[in-house]
């Protein structure tokens, strides 16, 4: 029987089980309409990220598909030469050169793959959100520069919350000699400043995906270590874990079965909060030549095509990255803000 018979012979309602630590914040998290709109673009995002690195999609952005720098198909075919043209007529004398050394060859260079070239289908005189100055289709660019950069953002963000947990465990449990070496390693790394201390580490692993995750892990653990040792030193002085002291659980059982599920929404939390900061230090990277390889695109190498392209009035590569990147950015950031508030224990 569902329900209990007391002395009067009246039935008493059931006790109702309560909600665990998840199925709380979950619950909390879908009441944030703000948070789950967050939520569901993020999520199609990295399904868009999934399916580029799959091969589903933008998996031809390098192919010329158009002429070079056409406009979006809403400006009509003849559009990018008159937005030159006014942007010769009305804008600055500027010297290509001296933004990008290799200007004065790009001319040369495409006259000498006319004379190897050996594809003659034609070219599209518009693309849907136009085309770079060799004629590649910024949206496939932008999809595929979206896998490279949200990739990045993610790994490096596991990687360093991997790393400032573990430390900051370590020090907040054990203390002493312990807490006093990982405190002096906190120091040094935290006496730098951080953008130096990144481009130091990009100098010494060079260029390329995985180097770019190594960087920013290495560079970005420090936020993380000092909120979960004072969230271990805080939690290991309580009664739970004096208890499962007392029946003779280990130091490591204690630290990882014990605490750690307790503190895990201040880790989670800041997992989130780094993957939008280390979005932006890769596209910082790409963008000053530090970042990813050359046969690679990302929103950094974009944005410093871009650069080039909006002096001679070609603007749509830098509208898609940018739009692309807002979009995202935000959503991310929307998507932390609700998460955290889900998981305060406050809160429960």
């Amino acid at each position: 029987m569902s329900s209990v018979m007391t002395s009067a012979g009246t039935s008493s309602p059931p006790a109702r089980k309560s909600q665990g630590v998840w199925a709380a914040s979950w619950r909390r998290m879908r009441a944030d309409k703000v948070g789950m709109t967050a939520l569901v673009i993020v999520a199609l995002a990295l399904l868009l990220v999934l399916a580029a690195g799959l091969g589903l999609v933008a998996g031809d952005w390098q192919k010329e598909t158009g002429v070079p720098n056409a406009p979006p198909t809403f400006m009509g075919p003849g559009a990018a030469e008159t937005t030159a043209a006014v942007a010769t007529a009305k804008g600055p004398n500027v010297d290509l050169s001296d933004i990008d050394p290799l200007a004065p060859k790009y001319g040369e260079w495409a006259e000498r793959a006319k004379q190897y070239k050996t594809d003659e289908s034609p070219r599209a005189q518009t693309l849907p959100f136009g085309a770079d100055r060799l004629g590649r289709d910024v949206l496939a660019k932008a999809i595929k520069g979206a896998e490279i950069s949200i990739m990045v953002g993610v790994l490096a963000a596991v990687v360093a919350t991997l790393i400032g947990t573990v430390l900051g465990a370590l020090s907040g449990f054990y203390g002493g000699k312990v807490g006093d070496f990982l405190e002096w390693v906190y120091n040094v790394f935290t006496a730098m400043p951080n953008i130096l201390l990144i481009f130091a580490f990009a100098v010494v692993f060079g260029r390329g995906v995985l180097p770019v995750v190594m960087i920013l892990g290495l560079a970005g653990w420090t936020g993380i270590y000092r909120l979960v040792r004072a969230e271990f030193i805080k939690h290991s002085v309580r009664e739970y874990v004096r208890s499962a002291e007392a029946i003779g659980a280990s130091r490591t059982s204690r630290m990882f079965k014990h605490i750690l599920p307790n503190v895990s929404h201040v880790a989670l939390v800041q997992l989130s909060l780094h993957v939008v900061s280390f979005i932006k230090s890769e596209v910082i990277l790409s963008y000053l030549g530090l970042g990813v390889s050359v046969d690679q695109v990302s929103w950094g190498t974009m944005l410093s095509e871009a650069q080039n392209e909006l002096i001679l009035g070609y603007w749509w590569q830098l509208a898609v990255v940018t739009v692309f990147m807002a979009v995202f950015v935000t959503a991310f950031s929307l998507f932390t803000d609700a998460l955290r508030d889900a998981l305060d224990p406050k809160l429960r």
